[in-house]
């Protein structure tokens, strides 16, 4: 085993997950190391959350594979989750429990937690701590469901979409927390569709759509603007504008232009400085 394996939290290999006549992941291959955060970048319907939620485990890849800690993640599922830490979208919550309560009950089932305390503060739920769930804000929500992905200290993190309704100091509070996360040497998988979290956040970014991968990086090639001739994606002719729209509209900031003779087929991200396709 070499070094670079000792430390791989995350590998996936040719990823296909199928719904029906759909392709919503084509072929995806991630690395993620510990200490390392990973942004799945994308538009909404990009494949980002199946994409996650097979890694979790929670749905079956029609082809390719996963090894979490040289673990199968639905073979050795209770092995995975005893090391994961996962913030679903749908927030996952009995909606009668209390904030505190819900909180310490999921604290108790490790041998050493985070200090509930500590969370609930950093956070800014503190006085939020009697409030059922289902009376809590979407934003309130997905803090509380972030406290409950991480108070177990995990080794590898899923956080899908993890700021998505959040004001700016709680979106502030979130990013301390990744950070603090990446410090302890944790790795963390996040999917957003805002380029600025991305870059702010991580150490690589992947950017998805239609369930395939655009571009890899660092957020530096990504962003290093004017240091090459960009980024050509070529798709199957019958993808409308609309679609190569949306996911320009995911890499707001940067000088993203569709092109192509019908301008249906290509895409160029220009600045991406030695990405990978």
């Amino acid at each position: 085993m070499t070094k670079a394996d000792e430390t791989l939290a995350l590998r996936a290999r040719g990823l296909v997950r199928r719904y029906g006549d759909t392709t919503a992941v084509d072929g995806i291959d991630l690395d993620l190391h510990r200490g390392e955060v990973m942004a799945l970048l994308g538009p909404n319907g990009a494949g980002k959350t199946s994409t996650v939620e097979m890694c979790e485990g929670f749905i079956a890849p029609d082809e390719g594979s996963i090894s979490i800690f040289g673990l199968d993640p639905i073979a050795d599922r209770e092995q995975v989750h005893a090391r994961v830490g996962m913030m679903l979208q749908g927030g996952g919550a009995y909606s009668a429990s209390r904030t505190e309560e819900m909180l310490r009950l999921i604290a108790s089932f490790y041998a050493d937690p985070l200090d509930v305390d500590w969370l609930l503060d950093t956070l800014g739920m503190r006085e939020h701590g009697r409030t059922p769930y289902r009376r809590l804000s979407g934003g309130q929500q997905q803090r509380l469901s972030l406290a409950c992905a991480i108070v177990g200290k995990p080794e590898l993190v899923f956080l899908d979409e993890p700021t998505a309704g959040l004001d700016a100091q709680s979106r502030i509070a979130v990013w301390d927390l990744v950070r603090a996360l990446r410090r302890d040497g944790v790795a963390v998988l996040l999917t957003t569709h805002l380029m600025d979290e991305a870059a702010e956040l991580s150490d690589s970014v992947v950017i998805i759509d239609r369930g395939s991968v655009v571009a890899t990086g660092s957020p530096e090639q990504i962003s290093s603007l004017g240091l090459s001739d960009g980024v050509v994606a070529t798709f199957p002719d019958d993808v409308p504008a609309s679609e190569l729209d949306s996911l320009a509209g995911a890499l707001s900031g940067f000088d993203v232009r569709v092109r192509g003779g019908n301008r249906a087929n290509e895409i160029s991200i220009d600045g991406a400085s030695s990405p990978e396709l």
